[in-house]
């Protein structure tokens, strides 16, 4: 089986670089370009299911990618997926925090978490129980898989020789995949962060944050 998780496409919290969490923002216009320009280069990928976090910008992109890849298949909502929650800090930026907002991207792993919101250990035990579960499967079929930047890195964390380096040194850019090929219940990634639109449209708000 060949797995697809696509980052959501950009919203205008992404772009002011503000936590949006579980805030329901829409893609922006850049966000629906790149979905668009996404599917467009993927026109040869067959998906056989979909499966989105239940957020619009996540829902979104896979509508768009899906559209314009030609793959007319529906969409699944699973709250796995859901981006971290950044309770009392959404709509905030996370320089707001100080050093413990700090650490959430430099020791995210020892982060306590957001006040009544969830730390990073969180948000890996509810997304690689998603993953394992499809997994387990093990059906030959081609997923496309749709959610966010904290929660991408959080799901696929167990499949790298050093899980201490939960961000790889970046969050995944916009509309950029990682891909996991499984057999036999045997998983490997085969693409980090890979985008199929021209490069020069990437927006590394990580760096930026």
């Amino acid at each position: 089986m060949k797995i697809y998780i696509i980052r959501h496409g950009e919203t205008a919290l992404n772009a002011k670089r503000i936590m949006q969490g579980r805030l329901d923002e829409p893609l922006n216009e850049s966000g629906r370009q790149l979905a668009v320009l996404t599917g467009q280069a993927i026109r040869d990928i067959r998906f056989d299911c979909c499966i989105s976090s239940p957020l619009k910008r996540a829902v979104e992109t896979a509508k768009l990618v899906l559209e314009h890849s030609g793959n007319d298949i529906p969409i699944e909502l699973d709250d796995r997926l859901l981006e971290i929650d950044f309770g009392d800090m959404e709509g905030r930026k996370l320089s707001e925090m100080g050093q413990p907002g700090f650490l959430f991207y430099t020791d995210p792993v020892k982060f306590a978490g957001f006040p009544n919101g969830e730390n990073v250990r969180q948000v890996c035990e509810r997304t690689q129980r998603f993953l394992k579960e499809l997994i387990k499967k093990d059906d030959g079929k081609t997923y496309l898989i749709s959610t966010h930047g904290c929660a991408l890195r959080a799901m696929t964390n167990c499949l790298f020789d050093d899980p201490a380096d939960f961000w790889r040194g970046r969050a995944p850019y916009n509309c950029s995949f990682t891909i996991i090929e499984s057999e036999n219940n045997r998983p490997r990634i085969t693409a980090v962060d890979k985008v199929f639109y021209d490069e020069k449209l990437i927006v590394d708000h990580f760096k930026q944050s």
